[in-house]
C-alpha cells in the first residue's frame, strides 16, 4: 500500500464529511448485517439448549450418525448435478460458439429462463409431469405409483434449474478463444476432433472448472427444491430449517449451518483464487479471420438435435405451471377453473402486495449501494479497504439458510429485536443481491479514466457530487444491471427470508411453499404464475428504463 497515497487520500475525505459519514454507514451496514450474524451463528453452534459450551452438535453431525446424513446427501447431490449441468452447458454453449445452426436466439434465451424464473416452477411442473397423477408417468406411461419425490426428482429440477449458470460461465470462454489456434492445428493435419481434444478443451477447461463449481455451491444452498420435491431424501440446506423450526434445536441448526458455510467458502475460494488465476485468454490484439462455423455434416445436425430437445423440455416445464393453475384437480379432474385464483387473491393478495412493495423497496437500495461500494473500492484509499471489500462480497458465498438463521439469532432480542420487520426482510434482499451490483461496478470504473473525476473535483465539486454527477451517469449499464439482478433476487427470495416472514410481512415465496406442503399444487402454480407475470413486467419495464438512461443492453440475461 502507498502510505503517502493512503495519507493524502484520508485528508480529502476529511475535507468532505458527507463522503467520511458514507464511508462510516457502509461498514456499519456491512458489520450490523454480515460480520455481526456470522459470529452469532459461530457462537450458537457452540451453545446447548442450558447455554453451556458444547462440541455435542458437530459430534452428532460427524460421527456417522443422523445428522450426518444431510451433509453426504447433499455432497452427492451437488456433485451429480454439477457434472450434468456442466456437460449440458458445454454442448449449449459450444453450439452458440462453433456450430451454424437455427434457432440460436431461442436457445440463448432458453438457457438464461431458469435464472429469473420462481424458485418452484421446475419442480411444480415436475410433480405435474412426473408425480402420481402426471401426465407423462399415469397419462402417457400408464405408472400409477410414480415418485418423482427424492435423488432423482432433485436431480432432474437442479439440473435445469442451475445448468444456465455453468452456460453462461463457457459461454462467454469459447467465443473469446482466438480462431487462429485452432485453424492452426487443422492446417497441421489434425482432424476436427483432434483439434477439439488438443486445442480447444484444454483451453476451456479452468472455465469448465469454474462452472462446476458455480453450480457445486448452489446446490449445496438450495433450499426451495428440496423443500419441495426432495421428499424423505434430506438435504443440509432443508436440514438447518427443520432443525432450528421443526425441532427447535437452534445448537444442531447451527452447527449444520457452519458446516454448510465452511463447505461453500472452501467451494467458493477455490473458484475464486485457484481456477480464476488460470488464464484461458488467447485474444492477442493480432487481427485473425473470424471462426469457420461448422455448418454441414451429422455433428451440426447432432448438436442441434441435443439444444433443441432440452430447449423443449425446459419450455414444457413452464408452460405446465400456468396450465396447471387452470386445472381444478390435476389428473383427476381436468376441467378448466378460476377456483385457484379466486383462492389465491381471496387468501393471498398481502403476500403479492408485500413481496412487490419490498422488492421494489430494496431494488434501488441494493443498487445504489453496490455502485457506492464499487466507487469506494476502485477510487478511494482509505484504512480498512480490504476488509470492507472482502465483507461486501462474502455474502455471495453465504448460503441463503445460513442467513436466515444468523439472522434470527442475531435480531431476536432487543436493542437489536428486527425479527418480524420489514427492516430484517429489507437487509436479507440487499445482502444478497449487493456482490454482482458490487462487481459489475468494479469492471465499469476500471475502464473509466479516473482523470474525469478529478477535473470535476479541481473545479470544486465535492466527492459526493461527483459520484452523483460524474461517476453514476458513466457506469449507467452498470447501475441498471445491479436493479435488475436485485429485484429478481428480491422477488425469488426463499432460502433466507423462510426464517424472517410474519403475519405483518409474507411473501409469495413462503405462500408458494405453504400451498406445496398441504398439497395444494393447483394454487401453489397460481402463485407461481401471478409471480412469473409480476416479474416479466417489471423486467420489461426495467429493460426499458435501460433503453432510455443506460444505452441500449438488456440486462434479463444477468451476464
Amino acid at each position: 500500500m502507498n502510505f503517502s497515497k493512503t495519507a493524502s487520500e484520508m485528508k480529502k475525505l476529511a475535507r468532505d464529511p458527507v463522503l467520511l459519514l458514507c464511508i462510516a454507514l457502509v461498514t456499519i451496514f456491512l458489520v450490523l448485517f454480515v460480520v455481526y450474524p456470522m459470529l452469532q451463528i459461530l457462537k450458537a453452534s457452540f451453545l446447548n439448549r442450558e447455554a453451556q459450551f458444547s462440541i455435542e452438535a458437530y459430534i452428532r453431525i460427524l460421527s456417522g450418525q443422523q445428522l450426518f446424513t444431510p451433509l453426504k446427501n447433499s455432497l452427492l447431490l451437488a456433485f451429480i448435478v454439477s457434472s450434468l449441468s456442466t456437460v449440458i452447458a458445454y454442448v449449449f454453449a459450444y453450439t452458440f460458439a462453433y456450430v451454424n445452426v437455427p434457432l440460436k436466439k431461442l436457445f440463448n434465451s432458453i438457457a438464461i429462463l431458469p435464472i429469473i424464473s420462481p424458485p418452484f416452477v421446475i419442480a411444480l411442473s415436475a410433480i405435474l409431469l412426473f408425480g402420481k397423477q402426471g401426465f407423462v408417468s399415469k397419462h402417457l406411461l400408464g405408472m400409477t405409483n410414480a415418485n418423482i419425490y427424492g435423488l432423482n426428482g432433485l436431480v432432474l429440477v437442479q439440473t435445469l434449474t442451475f445448468f444456465p449458470i455453468a452456460f453462461l460461465v463457457l459461454a462467454g470462454l469459447l467465443r473469446s478463444i482466438s480462431p487462429a489456434l485452432e485453424e492452426a492445428s487443422l492446417n497441421m493435419g489434425a482432424g476436427k476432433l483432434k483439434t477439439f481434444l488438443n486445442v480447444t478443451l484444454p483451453l476451456t477447461v479452468p472455465g469448465i472448472a469454474n462452472a462446476f463449481l458455480l453450480v457445486f455451491v448452489q446446490s449445496l444452498a438450495d433450499f426451495g427444491n428440496p423443500m419441495t420435491i426432495g421428499g424423505n431424501y434430506t438435504t443440509v440446506a432443508r436440514e438447518v430449517y427443520m432443525q432450528a423450526v421443526g425441532s427447535y434445536d437452534m445448537q444442531a441448526g447451527s452447527a449444520l449451518a457452519m458446516l454448510l458455510l465452511s463447505i461453500t467458502f472452501i467451494v467458493y475460494a477455490l473458484q475464486k483464487f485457484w481456477v480464476g488465476k488460470k488464464s484461458y485468454v488467447t485474444v492477442t490484439g493480432k487481427p485473425v479471420n473470424g471462426r469457420r462455423m461448422i455448418d454441414s455434416g451429422w455433428f451440426k445436425y447432432a448438436t442441434f438435435a441435443v439444444c433443441f430437445i432440452l430447449s423443449i423440455v425446459v419450455i414444457a416445464f413452464y408452460i405446465l405451471v400456468p396450465i396447471g393453475s387452470f386445472i381444478k384437480l390435476w389428473g383427476i379432474n381436468n376441467s378448466f377453473t378460476l377456483d385457484h385464483y379466486i383462492y389465491v387473491f381471496s387468501l393471498g393478495q398481502k403476500p403479492l402486495k408485500d413481496t412487490t412493495e419490498l422488492a421494489l423497496i430494496a431494488t434501488p437500495l441494493a443498487g445504489l449501494l453496490g455502485m457506492i461500494i464499487a466507487f469506494l473500492i476502485v477510487r478511494k484509499q482509505f484504512f480498512g479497504k480490504k476488509a470492507l471489500e472482502a465483507i461486501s462480497m462474502i455474502s455471495i458465498a453465504i448460503p441463503g439458510t445460513v442467513l436466515g438463521i444468523a439472522y434470527v439469532l442475531s435480531f431476536n432480542t432487543a436493542p437489536l429485536a428486527l425479527t418480524g420487520t420489514a427492516i430484517i426482510i429489507l437487509a436479507a434482499f440487499i445482502i444478497r443481491a449487493i456482490p454482482v451490483g458490487i462487481r459489475s461496478g468494479i469492471a465499469s470504473l476500471q475502464q473509466i479514466d479516473p482523470s474525469i473525476e478529478e477535473a470535476a473535483t479541481n473545479l470544486g465539486a465535492s466527492q459526493t457530487k461527483t459520484f452523483f454527477s460524474v461517476v453514476l451517469p458513466l457506469i449507467k449499464p452498470a447501475f441498471f444491471s445491479g436493479l435488475v439482478y436485485s429485484f429478481v433476487k428480491s422477488m425469488t427470495a426463499m432460502s433466507a427470508v423462510i426464517f424472517l416472514i410474519s403475519a405483518k410481512h409474507n411473501l409469495l415465496t413462503a405462500s408458494i411453499l405453504a400451498q406445496v406442503e398441504i398439497g395444494k399444487i393447483g394454487a401453489a402454480s397460481a402463485y407461481c404464475t401471478i409471480l412469473i407475470v409480476i416479474m416479466s413486467v417489471a423486467l420489461l419495464l426495467l429493460n426499458f428504463l435501460v433503453k432510455i438512461f443506460g444505452g441500449s443492453k438488456e440486462y434479463t440475461s444477468l451476464s
